[in-house]
């Protein structure tokens, strides 16, 4: 049983402000949680932002969640199942419950003395990695960026997009790379009257569309997808296994980009996973400029086996100077991230960096 739970609130400089059609990123915030039992740690990370422009939930809220809803009943839990269960009474704050269960999950497998990615179910010893590339200040500056990441080995490149923002740069890096693996990510920035200039996309061979419409949308979504060519991926709509359901039920999507810590952890992302798998539907593992310690949480999700899409989950340098752990996570020559032999996550928290990094913390 869990012994021990310590919660950090901290915040990281970012390499390079990144960009979405909602606002500009220059520093990171986000929730680190640390469980103990025994002399054995796991961590978790609830890679919520300092303003609320993905999601509801902030880092400072989700810290506040963990801190009076939810470590109590981390402690002397057996596991993240007993977990979830325990903390049903919590609607929502999906990525506060994800912080906790996912260090959990690193916990049991350091028990165990296995891998993360081996105790949940995971076929790939190697997972394939994208890069997701923010709006720019000007096509130049894309072109530019682009070309420095696929010089690095990405071989799938994403592009963020919104209004004014869309066909011609898209047309620009199409031009200059007609073989890429290109898909483009609007977070939500259109509404269904744009359908018209959005299947102007359909003539550039793009893996997918994702989230063109309202961050809540399912309907919407049905009915933009039978108007382009172009496969519709959901995002910041699919927030919980219901909502795969509904959404392959509707039709509003062909493929689904699963964010552990948005659906609530790795149980819902594996009961995603499975879902989408049983009716031919393929995923693939998002993310929100975590730590290393929530990209060992990623990698251990992508290496599941209908994960069949390049993965956001790029090299530890793509977002931060120092990561927080050693060794700090790479892209092989294959555009790919080796998933690790160590138990748990694989990698190693560098306390006196997080330390560095704290704004505040909480034990119990």
């Amino acid at each position: 049983m869990v012994k021990e739970i310590k919660v950090y609130l901290i915040q990281m400089d970012l390499v390079s402000p990144f960009e979405i059609s909602t606002g500009v990123i220059e520093r990171r915030q986000t929730v680190i949680v640390r469980v103990g039992e025994d002399g054995v740690v796991g961590w978790g990370e609830a890679p919520a932002d300092s303003k609320p422009i993905y999601s509801y939930e902030t880092a400072e809220i989700s810290f506040y969640i963990i801190k009076e809803f939810l470590a109590e009943h981390a402690i002397s839990s057996e596991g993240p199942e007993d977990f979830l269960e325990r903390v049903r009474f919590v609607r929502g704050h999906q990525m506060a419950k994800a912080g906790v269960e996912m260090a959990l999950w690193d916990l049991e497998a350091k028990k165990k003395g296995i891998p993360l990615w081996k105790l949940l179910g995971g076929t790939k010893e190697e997972i394939d990695s994208g890069v997701s590339v923010g709006i720019q200040s000007t096509l130049e500056n894309l072109l530019k960026v682009v070309d420095s990441y696929l010089k690095k080995g990405y071989k799938r490149i994403k592009l963020k997009i919104k209004p004014g923002w869309d066909y011609e740069i898209v047309k620009a890096v199409r031009e200059e790379y007609p073989d890429i693996m290109l898909q483009v990510d609007a977070n939500a920035a259109y509404r269904l009257n744009d359908w018209y200039h959005l299947r102007k996309l359909d003539e550039f061979n793009l893996l997918m569309l994702e989230q063109p419409l309202d961050y809540d949308d399912l309907v919407n979504h049905s009915i933009l997808a039978k108007m382009i060519r172009t496969p519709i991926c959901l995002d910041e709509s699919i927030k919980k296994p219901e909502d795969a359901y509904k959404a392959y039920r509707l039709g509003s999507c062909s493929i689904i980009n699963i964010k552990p810590a948005r659906v609530g952890g790795l149980i819902n992302t594996k009961r995603i996973h499975d879902f989408c798998d049983s009716v031919g539907m393929p995923v693939w593992i998002g993310g929100l400029l975590e730590t290393g310690i929530g990209r060992g949480h990623q990698v251990a999700a992508a290496t599941l086996p209908n994960v069949r899409f390049p993965n956001d989950i790029s090299a530890s340098d793509r977002y931060y100077e120092k990561d927080i752990v050693e060794p700090p996570w790479s892209l092989t020559s294959r555009s790919t991230i080796v998933a690790p032999r160590k138990p748990g996550i694989g990698v190693e928290v560098m306390e006196d960096r997080l330390e560095k990094h704290a704004l505040r913390e909480f034990s119990l």
